[in-house]
């Protein structure tokens, strides 16, 4: 079990990664190490989100917004028949699309969205999904992590899209200090070479849904050992907070642990 601190890997949230941070040779070899076990444990990682087309992956991604691609690809199927290409989705009313995606969280918003993408895509892009981050961002419902995967899986551009299983276990194996997705992202593309980010972050995500449970009590604060070929001997004890909300609630539980405060509980116990 490494109790390494998780040192200051992250770059700034503003821009793409720089090479001029410098990361520590032991983190290296460690990221090497990872690396080459994620080869070893999922050599060919499908995507997980079913689709026939640059845009079913594109309509995919949006939908998987705050929901689990098995809910996504339960939804589908029926959704793609009714509009497999950007012509057929912009054409159908936003209230037909929401009664398609009904059964996953934000579907108003996300209906609108699929909607509104299409729009633009036959009206600007003549129904093609764009090649650039810039034109990808633009479209509606499509953020960093939406734009990177279609970056990466529709077009091969190098990208390195992070999501909840990503950004959890690059702070456990202290391969990042970030709290939003662009700075583990920054973070993860100086660590690891360009040659493999397309690949990395699906491995990843698989080795996460088995291994990297956001339940799990870090073995620092009284958990056990983090399980997982990976997590066993890369897991830090005590790994940074993956959210600003976490990071001021272990600022503060530390701030009580300095002033000998007690909460509430505990003095009631006392008297």
């Amino acid at each position: 079990m490494s109790s390494r601190a998780a040192g200051t890997v992250s770059a700034s949230a503003k821009g793409e990664a720089r090479a001029s941070v410098t990361v520590d040779p032991a983190l290296r070899s460690k990221a090497e190490k990872i690396r080459k076990q994620l080869d070893e444990l999922h050599p060919d990682p499908p995507i997980p989100l079913d689709h026939e087309s640059p845009f079913q992956l594109l309509c995919a991604v949006v939908l998987s917004a705050q929901t689990t691609d098995k809910a996504v690809n339960q939804i589908t199927p029926e959704l793609f028949s009714a509009a497999p290409n950007p012509s057929a989705m912009a054409s159908l009313e936003v209230t037909r699309i929401q009664e398609l995606i009904r059964n996953i969280g934000l579907y108003r918003n996300k209906a609108k969205f699929l909607s509104e993408l299409s729009k633009k895509l036959v009206e600007d892009h003549n129904g093609e999904v764009p090649d650039t981050r810039k034109d990808l961002e633009a479209l509606p419902g499509v953020g960093t992590k939406t734009a990177s995967v279609i970056l990466s899986q529709v077009h091969g551009i190098p990208s390195f899209p992070v999501d909840t299983h990503i950004h959890r276990l690059a702070c456990r194996w202290g391969l990042s200090t970030g709290t939003t997705v662009k700075q583990v992202e920054n973070d993860l593309k100086i660590i690891f070479p360009e040659s493999e980010w397309n690949s990395l972050h699906l491995q990843i995500i698989y080795y996460g849904r088995e291994h990297g449970q956001a339940h799990q009590k870090p073995p620092g604060k009284g958990g056990p050992p983090w399980p997982g070929p990976i997590c066993s001997w890369a897991g830090l004890d005590n790994p940074p907070m993956t959210t600003p909300a976490k990071k001021r609630r272990e600022k503060e539980e530390k701030k009580k642990g300095a002033d000998g405060s007690t909460s509430k509980r505990a003095r009631r116990k006392l008297l």
